[in-house]
């Protein structure tokens, strides 16, 4: 429902896959029987060489190793590993150099016009405290940085340019995503569905875990750790306390088991019929099997299914429209710069295959999820 503009991903490369999207290199995988499988298929044409510079913006010169530079900070926030973005076949590579390249374009564009923005050091210095925050220590903001190829200096001069060129953004659209108690109305009438929320329930739940190739006696001795656990929640024992204790969902020592809420299709079939055939307060009577081992379950709330009513909705709903009129107001904005710009492309035309897309980063849900 919610488009990006080509602001929206201006800022993503120039900011936040750089100092925001510190992303861990992906196991590696050579996948040989693939490799051997592609070796034998006829090679891809060869892509025309990148000359320098590869764009020139308004007299700035966009450089080829400014351009790779980016397609690295890219494909490693997706969480590609460096050899598998080196083996992607030319015309595909190609691709994602026109649209990094495009983004680059933008982004001058915007620098240029918010040069002279004036940021408070306070507003640098929040960003990067909520970057700590968010990983957890300034050690580990150390080794993500060593890892990803940052430097501290580097992170607050793309926060310094992001914030001038956010604010000069928000002066030119200013005024312009007024939404109307009308706007409101028509958007609730004409979209029921957004507006039922689907039966949930609260729960938490202590895994043992059994591995797929686990052999029965294996599995028959986890399912004793599992009775055994059980038979202490019984006797009443705190359920939290022993999930933090004894749970093997690496979530629980954060966690203490809790799921929060959920719907039945967002976890593992056994789980979910389990989940939603108890009553709040309830525990599992047998633990439960799953693809990932034995679930002793408490359902901690439950919310049944509901259509939202306009009134309760609205404040929601106000701030999503405000945000998607924003947003078209500011690729009218970015569309209008870009097409009277002065800008020069030599990067080369590619073969077209299909893009698949980079891909995304491996989840960190609990292990009950689908």
């Amino acid at each position: 429902m919610k488009k990006t503009s080509p602001l929206t991903l201006t800022l993503s490369l120039s900011l936040l896959a750089a100092p925001l999207g510190f992303a861990a290199d992906a196991k590696k995988n050579p996948a040989p029987a693939a490799a051997e499988k592609a070796a034998e298929k006829p090679a891809a044409p060869k892509a025309p060489a990148i000359t320098d510079p590869v764009a020139v913006v308004e007299g700035a010169e966009i450089k080829k190793a400014d351009l790779e530079e980016a397609f690295t900070t890219v494909v490693r926030s997706q969480g590609m590993p460096p050899e598998q973005a080196g083996a992607m076949p030319e015309g595909q590579k190609m691709q994602i150099y026109r649209m990094i390249l495009d983004d680059m374009i933008i982004d001058k564009l915007i620098s240029k016009r918010s040069a002279e923005v004036k940021v408070e050091d306070a507003e640098v210095t929040a960003m990067i405290d909520k970057i700590k925050k968010n990983l957890g220590s300034d050690e580990e903001m150390e080794k993500q940085l060593k890892a990803s190829g940052q430097t501290l200096e580097k992170v607050k001069g793309n926060i310094l340019n992001q914030l001038r060129a956010q604010h000069w953004v928000d002066d030119q659209v200013k005024g312009k995503d007024a939404v109307t108690d009308a706007d409101v109305e028509t958007f609730y009438k004409e979209n029921p569905d957004q507006f039922k929320q689907p039966e949930k329930v609260r729960a938490s739940h202590i895994l043992v875990t059994v591995t797929p190739d686990a052999k029965p006696e294996m599995v028959v001795e986890k399912e004793k750790a599992a009775q055994g656990i059980l038979a202490r929640v019984k006797k009443g024992e705190d359920f939290a306390a022993l999930a933090k204790e004894l749970s093997e969902d690496p979530s629980a020592k954060q966690n203490s088991g809790d799921l929060d809420f959920f719907t039945k299709d967002q976890m593992v079939k056994e789980f979910s019929e389990a989940a939603f055939g108890m009553k709040k307060d309830d525990v599992s009577k047998e633990p439960v099997r799953s693809q990932f081992g034995y679930h002793i379950i408490k359902v901690t709330d439950r919310k049944e299914a509901e259509t939202i009513e306009l009134e309760k909705a609205k404040p929601q709903l106000l701030s999503f429209l405000q945000r998607q009129k924003k947003q078209e107001a500011v690729e009218t904005l970015v569309r209008g710069i870009r097409e009277k710009a002065e800008v020069k492309v030599n990067l080369p035309e590619a073969p077209a295959p299909e893009l698949p897309g980079l891909p995304g980063l491996p989840p960190g849900a609990a292990p009950v999820s689908k």
